[in-house]
């Protein structure tokens, strides 16, 4: 695969680096008395140079004979250097920042590179919405490597999208330089039952000789999980049990270990490796979605990085599911991945290996970012205006527009299919609760922690909505709304009342978007996302303050779980167990039938 995240090819510079590793030429710069992480053989160097020219490492060892005059020279004084990171499996756009504030946020964290699929906005704005990401993206020296999104929609014939992604979309896409393969395959079930859709997307990511991601969230690892892989899918984020992930690498899968700001996977996952024997090779460490408060006060990769260290996993081992690992999951190791002569001059400081903390990032031989601070600037990206206009109803949201009527000859009470929440985890149960009767209608019920919850389709004004119940989520008044819904990104509500139902709706649809909880018919909290309904311009900073207080609204009406937001927008994505709930209605997620909101 061609590398076109570089600063130049190997083909233009393999003279100069032949050169100054011979002490011919001098290098550009030269790293002096390093502790070196080799990720190549787990083990540290002590007092290594490294020497850097066009962007790319020409000599490791004693660099004396590398330096010139014009050489700038870094002396590193024992800190441990180790590969920057890698991140084999992100949205930027959960995030709630465009790509190049994203790129600020998280390069002094010590990430260098990611995969990212951009089926948030792809979703809403279809490709030509991820073009426009990535120019964003590439006015910044992040190297962030696409991957197409494969499922828009998620499940196609469950839910209304904003656009649609198909085997001809795909295969247009393979051209563009910036994409190295397909977004996670969401469609599992496409996938292992065989039909045209899922494979024709496949056949044309394998036709271009690039990575197919994967998404395989159920816990059968037998038929299904070897048909799944057999079909070209080389790595998978979504398991949520350690023999999930045995039974991944077992198979020659990468399993990508997640650890989010909603998702905590990791401590669970890490069993795999920590009360096992078993070559970490194949092994990848994410973040998945990461939260702009999350990003501020904990960090980015590195956070990840020192909780996979508390949970047991040799802190060497951990470094290579973040560097190497990655890599070679997406087949760019002669690139990236290590300190090695040749590979890009991707480098990241560290204070130590106990505390792990990044003082300084290196990019293409750059200096990009040093004590936590961003050292590139660039003007505010211009989003044209089709961009932040994308909530589209096509129908007036009243108090009435939450009226659910029990079903014809009910008397007292109705049992209902209810979705149950996870703190914490990106799965749901169908729990069947019995809700009383009231003037003939259904209504929130908070003595069971039961909550009216609504789905209305907002890209194509065709005015449809699903309607169910929530469960789990400790509210006592008010209610919730948002445009950040997986992965349709609908306008999803949900509530205690008719009124607040109504009064969180329309305000984002005044607003373009966003997230937002309302009470008693006042406003408690908003935060405004008018970037395809995801995303503001403000910067990280800026966002984690108005994310934060909007979760302290959370607090004050009664929900104290972690990110609340993000477990709040899976409930509409309709690829993850049990129960889901579209724009088009209750989804079993374990049989992909439509199913009647009563027992």
């Amino acid at each position: 695969m061609i590398n076109h995240f570089c600063k130049k090819p190997l083909w233009e510079c393999s003279q100069t680096l032949a050169a100054v590793a011979q002490g011919r030429q001098p290098a550009d710069l030269v790293i002096k008395g390093a502790k070196l992480v080799n990720v190549c053989t787990a083990e540290i160097q002590e007092d290594i140079d490294i020497a850097i020219a066009e962007g790319r490492i020409a000599y490791i060892g004693s660099a004396d004979h590398c330096i010139g005059e014009a050489t700038e020279v870094i002396d590193a004084q024992g800190s441990y250097v180790s590969p920057a990171f890698l991140d084999g499996h992100i949205h930027v756009e959960s995030s709630m920042m465009g790509a190049g504030e994203y790129a600020r946020a998280v390069i002094p964290h010590g990430t260098a590179g990611i995969y990212w699929d951009p089926h948030e906005i792809c979703n809403v704005l279809g490709l030509e919405g991820v073009k426009v990401m990535m120019e964003d993206a590439a006015r910044t020296p992040l190297k962030a490597m696409v991957t197409t999104p494969s499922c828009v929609p998620a499940v196609p014939g469950f839910e209304d999208t904003g656009s649609f992604v198909g085997p001809a979309e795909v295969a247009e896409s393979m051209t563009w330089d910036g994409v190295v393969g397909l977004g996670e395959m969401m469609n599992f079930v496409g996938v292992v039952n065989g039909t045209d859709h899922a494979h024709g997307e496949l056949a044309e990511t394998l036709k271009a000789d690039k990575v197919i991601t994967g998404h395989y969230s159920i816990p059968e690892t037998d038929r299904g999980l070897n048909s799944y892989i057999a079909s070209g899918v080389r790595c998978c984020h979504e398991s949520t049990r350690a023999e999930d992930v045995l039974a991944k690498i077992r198979l020659g899968q990468y399993a990508q270990l997640r650890y989010g700001s909603a998702w905590h996977d990791l401590p669970v996952l890490a069993k795999a490796i920590t009360e096992r024997k078993v070559d970490t090779r194949f092994v990848n460490l994410i973040s998945d979605d990461t939260h702009p408060h999350t990003l501020v006060k904990d960090g980015h990769l590195d956070h990840v990085l020192r909780v996979a260290v508390e949970c047991g996993i040799d802190v060497i081992q951990a470094i290579q599911m973040l560097t190497i690992n990655v890599a070679t999951c997406f087949r760019m190791d002669n690139e990236l991945g290590s300190i090695t002569p040749g590979k890009c001059a991707d480098i990241v400081f560290l204070d130590g290996l106990d505390t792990l903390n990044v003082t300084r990032t290196i990019i293409d031989g750059t200096v990009v970012a040093q004590d936590g601070k961003p050292l590139f600037d660039y003007e505010p990206f211009k989003f044209p205006e089709w961009v932040t206009h994308s909530v589209h109803l096509g129908r007036q949201i009243t108090p009435e527009s939450f009226a659910v009527p029990a079903p014809d000859g009910a008397k007292d009470s109705v049992k209902v299919r209810t979705i149950e929440i996870i703190p914490g985890k990106v799965g749901t149960f169908e729990t069947h609760v019995g809700l009383p009767i009231v003037d003939g209608k259904l209504e929130s019920d908070l003595s069971q922690d039961v909550l009216k919850t609504f789905v209305f389709e907002r890209h194509h004004e065709t005015g449809t909505f699903g309607v169910g119940f929530s469960k789990g989520f400790g509210i006592k008044c008010g209610a919730m709304a948002s445009t950040v819904a997986h992965d349709a990104h609908n306008l999803l509500v949900v509530g205690t009342n008719d009124e607040d139902m109504a009064l969180a709706a329309n305000t984002l649809a005044e607003c373009g978007g966003g997230m937002v909880v309302v009470a008693k018919g006042e406003v408690l909290g908003l935060v405004e996302l008018p970037i395809a309904g995801l995303m503001n311009d403000l910067n990280a900073q800026e966002m984690s303050e108005k994310v934060h207080a909007l979760e302290n609204t959370w607090e004050k009406i009664g929900c104290t779980m972690p990110s609340p937001f993000m477990t709040m927008a899976l409930i509409p994505l309709a690829c993850l167990p049990e129960l889901r709930l579209t724009n088009r209605g209750l989804v079993d997620c374990t049989t992909f039938q439509f199913v009647d909101l009563e027992v």
